[in-house]
């Protein structure tokens, strides 16, 4: 087993408990079901989505550690909840942890299925966001890629990185730390200073 499947299930670990998170603080935590639902699709949506554009099996299908990693995720955040809500920027930081993560470890099994690198970039932003949309959709939220914060955009740098630097012979343990490095940086400080997209305004009558 190699670095990127520990970065996989660590990746897994932080979405389970970033969607049991979101649903307890939407009072979902009366129904252990929804909470662990919530978890669960947040930790396996995005890489699940990727799979099957890849035209393979779900990593949570072909290996038990991953269901054992959700529900890890899914008892912490339950357990602990009334703790971590004392620091409301603890969601936060599981949440870009989770999009940095799932965004290495996307892009690089692209790559290794022989995608493109622009695809693979794709995809490992893709990977690293759509647990997240659906997460959102669940507890009935805007999804954070559809709002003014930098998110998505955070996910296709890192994903970049970890390309560029493969092309030029960077070793991909490199790469990955750096791209997580990057994306964890961008999020961080585009919400600490504001920092947005252009807006694009609405057509004139």
């Amino acid at each position: 087993m190699q670095l990127p499947y520990y970065i996989d299930l660590l990746g897994t670990l932080v979405f389970a408990i970033s969607g049991a998170l979101a649903a307890s603080d939407k009072n979902m935590y009366r129904d252990i079901f929804g909470v662990a639902f919530t978890g669960f699709v947040t930790a396996v949506g995005g890489g699940s989505l990727r799979d099957m554009i890849l035209d393979t099996r779900p990593a949570w299908v072909a290996d038990g550690n991953y269901i054992l990693v959700v529900t890890a995720g899914v008892l912490f955040a339950v357990f602990f909840k009334y703790y971590i809500f004392k620091f409301r920027r603890t969601f936060f930081l599981f949440d870009t942890m989770g999009i940095a993560l799932y965004t290495v470890v996307g892009v690089q099994k692209s790559l290794e299925h022989g995608v493109s690198p622009v695809a693979a970039i794709i995809l490992g932003m893709f990977s690293a966001v759509m647990g997240g949309v659906i997460r959102d959709t669940l507890i009935n939220e805007i999804p954070l890629i559809f709002r003014k914060e930098i998110y998505a955009t955070a996910c296709l740098s890192g994903a970049a990185l970890f390309v560029t630097l493969r092309f030029f012979g960077v070793d991909d343990n490199i790469n990955a730390f750096l791209g997580v490095m990057l994306i964890f940086l961008i999020r961080i400080l585009s919400v600490k200073y504001k920092w947005t997209l252009p807006k694009v305004g609405s057509p004139k009558p």
